[in-house]
């Protein structure tokens, strides 16, 4: 078996040959972890997982191969009223596979309450970094007769709906982790017939109620495990497995697990990981059917009655939902220009439009010298930007000269592009503010601004027409959900780039030593939304600047003098004598790497890794 490429095996949709990879692991024969980590993105089944997992630590023991620096270190803690073993240990090597290492605590069955309620319990003095909590079963069994009135069921889901959410806010005051809680499975039991959906007795409908509420009630720091979604996904009956679950407690089958597992590891890896913020589009056998150019406005395919042409239309109704939950289209088409815009402008059946569109590059080059001018012309990284095209060919090059960017390959059966592209999961967004509708709108605003800017000589002229407005709050509980996302996406400009949990942020707004503002901005062409979150830390007679990030959509606006005049305010009324900044070098962030010193600080020390700069206050 040749190595596999992971990022190809991913976009072609590869599987894995594990007796194949045993061969090599007892021949030596290596590097071998990269082909254990495609392997294991495509394993669905718990004894492929296990396998691979064994097989992953024996080849770590040979030492014949560097393994992948770590991303992160972290702490996990299982709690609640199934038996988290094998979970555990499938969900350990998902992680595993990816450089992040995990250390478990294994609660007690079923003893989540008491575990959670004691101060100084081993939960507590874990300290995780993560708890995963599988409410047990019993909450989710109807307590009352099928025939007993809608009101008494709905008092027994409160019931059951303050216990859970008492563990899970208990446990995320009591140790400041970021808490992963499961819903519950539907069951494929018959039960009774069609009437199970016309009473809340019932236990289809009563978890369904359940399951509902937890989503709806619990706290938006709190993520939701959706196993009612991965069964109903996969199919009850081959995620259900009674002999298991009252011989061992397992919360399913050997495959449930297996998905659980996975699931339960990508969601503490994209804890504070940012989704992809671009979408680049091709045209031709992508948007529509056939080629513009040769079939004309009246030859492609889009709409009924064709079945095709409402599978391309469904996929743009698709890709227009990503747009209003903020991500950027592009388009980057090898066509003549006005050509390639006529079915934007013109087809009756087309969803999308012009206005849909931040950058549209439809030229006779390579598409990946098309993404690079959009990545310098919005101002963000490459590995922002995800690529999905019909050709291979396309998908190739983009891959081979802009690496950084993820490619899905949509093929010829545009029934089946929604979902290649979801299963990516590059647009899985933890919250979802008012600022992300309004994000393509803002690039637009953006690009009104640069063609004044380009009209205007002076810049201080120019910086005065805009009629910029500042607005400084104190971190505000309603500042949280967009305060973390900046926090877990920015990478320019960002002088540490220190990446916190939206249960962290939260911590802040109680935290006396840890002073944090943000700042708004809006001029005359529209508002730019938050733009710039600072913390500091008090140590001493310092304040500490333990994270500076702004928007690179407000560069050059002077946000960077005022936000250094509410550092030095902080730092007064605190009675402090000097500030001092950090910058944490990273492949990012060099845009700001003199910017302590443009703003008068001193370097005070200076390492590989590490610059701090002070500035007295007086």
């Amino acid at each position: 078996m040749s190595r596999v490429d992971t990022t190809r095996a991913e976009a072609l949709g590869l599987g894995f040959d594990l007796d194949a990879l045993r061969t090599r692991a007892r021949s030596g024969e290596g590097p071998l972890f990269d082909d254990i980590r495609a392997s294991t993105r495509a394993a669905t089944d718990l004894p492929d997982l296990l396998a691979l997992d064994t097989l992953q630590r024996r080849w770590s023991a040979r030492g014949t191969e560097t393994p992948p620096a770590s991303i992160e270190t972290i702490r996990v803690a299982w709690i609640g009223g199934v038996t988290t073993t094998p979970l555990c240990n499938v969900t350990d090597h998902c992680l595993a596979v990816e450089g992040i290492v995990s250390t478990r605590f294994l609660g007690d069955f079923d003893n989540a309450m008491a575990e959670t309620l004691d101060p100084n319990s081993p939960l507590v003095e874990f300290r995780p970094d993560v708890v995963v909590y599988l409410p047990s079963e019993r909450l989710a069994n109807p307590v009352h007769p099928i025939t007993a009135e809608d009101e008494v069921h709905e008092s027994s889901i409160s019931t059951a709906l303050d216990e859970i959410r008492m563990i899970c806010e208990t446990v995320a005051e009591r140790t400041g982790a970021e808490v992963i809680v499961a819903n519950f499975a539907p069951t494929g039991d018959c039960e009774v017939g069609p009437y199970r959906s016309r009473a809340l007795g019932t236990q289809w409908n009563y978890r369904r109620r359940l399951n509902y509420r937890l989503g709806m009630e619990l706290p938006g720091s709190i993520t939701i495990l959706d196993r009612d979604f991965l069964a109903s996904r996969e199919g009850l009956l081959t995620c259900s497995s009674p002999r298991d679950w009252f011989q061992t407690r397992q919360p399913g089958s050997g495959r449930m697990v297996a998905l659980l597992g996975k699931e339960i590891a990508h969601l503490i890896r994209s804890r504070k990981s940012a989704t992809a913020k671009v979408l680049v589009l091709d045209l031709d056998n992508t948007l529509w059917g056939g080629v513009i150019g040769d079939d004309g406005l009246e030859g492609i395919e889009l709409g009924p009655p064709s079945p095709r042409g409402e599978a391309f239309q469904a996929f743009q109704r698709s890709v227009r939902a990503l747009r209003d939950r903020g991500i950027l289209l592009c388009v980057a088409s090898k066509n003549d220009l006005d050509r390639a815009q006529e079915p934007f402008r013109d087809h009756p059946e087309m969803l999308l439009r012009l206005d849909d569109i931040t950058c549209f590059e439809a030229n006779w080059g390579p598409k990946s010298e098309s993404i690079r001018r959009m990545a310098e012309q919005l101002g963000l990284g490459l590995d922002s930007f995800v690529f999905v095209d019909d050709n291979p060919a396309e998908i190739e090059i983009v891959r081979q000269f802009c690496p950084e960017v993820r490619t899905v390959l949509l093929g010829d059966d545009p029934s089946e592009f929604i979902r290649k592209l979801q299963a990516g999961r590059f647009f899985e967004p933890r919250t979802i503010t008012r600022e992300d509708g309004e994000r393509a709108e803002q690039y637009r605003r953006e690009a009104e601004r640069r063609t004044l800017r380009s009209q205007v000589t002076d810049m201080g002229a120019y910086l005065e027409s805009l009629e910029m407005r500042a607005e400084i709050h104190d971190l505000r509980p309603v500042d949280v959900p967009r305060t973390a996302q900046l926090i877990n996406k920015s990478n320019q400009f960002n002088l540490t780039t220190r990446r916190r949990t939206e249960e962290e942020v939260r911590a802040l707004l109680d935290d006396p030593d840890h002073p944090a503002f943000t700042i708004r901005l809006r001029d005359r062409f529209g508002d730019h939304g938050l733009i710039s979150v600072v913390i500091g830390e008090i140590s001493g007679d310092e304040l500490v600047v333990d994270t500076w990030l702004m928007s690179c959509r407000v560069l050059e606006r002077q946000v960077e003098e005022v936000a250094l005049a509410t550092i030095v305010t902080i730092a007064r009324e605190h009675g402090l004598t000097t500030v001092r900044g950090i910058y944490r070098p990273t492949a990012k962030n060099s845009m700001v790497l003199d910017l302590y010193p443009r703003l008068g600080f001193a370097v005070a020390h200076e390492s590989e890794d590490r610059r701090e700069f002070t500035l007295t206050v007086d």
